[in-house]
């Protein structure tokens, strides 16, 4: 690799700029999630959750928002899916959440919607 070694190629992060319909709209949803806002623009957030986190743009092609899916994997899925039901969040923001399943994947999870139509899939593994 033209006299690069492995060494010189570590990665540090990857994130998703996932889109926003309503900008306003979707930081309000994402940090009642439970994440921070750690820096903000008038088109560009940066949302992080412990160690994860995304960039949150203002930008939607509504064929392109519903196609975007993005995955969190947590430790304990029925705690982040009571959590979500505690928050009233499926009402307070008009967004569908549906009950956390056994996936064939080896993974508990549940799917959520944002108020863009990101459709979001937050799981746990489940033993094999």
């Amino acid at each position: 690799m033209g006299g690069l070694s492995a060494m010189n190629l570590k990665s540090i992060e990857i994130k998703a700029f996932v889109p926003a319909r309503d900008f306003a709209l979707s930081k309000r949803f994402y940090q009642a999630l439970g994440f921070t806002l750690a820096w903000g623009s008038d088109d560009l957030a940066y949302l992080h959750h412990g160690d994860c986190s995304s960039l949150l743009q203002k930008f939607h092609v509504r064929e392109h928002t519903s196609n975007f899916v993005m995955h969190l994997l947590v430790e304990n899925v029925d705690d982040w899916f009571a959590h979500l039901q505690a928050q009233g969040i499926a009402a307070e923001f008009g967004v569908r959440i549906d009950a956390p399943e056994n996936r064939p994947w080896a993974m508990r999870d549940f799917v959520l919607f944002d108020p863009s139509g990101v459709l979001w899939r937050i799981a746990q593994n489940l033993p094999t």
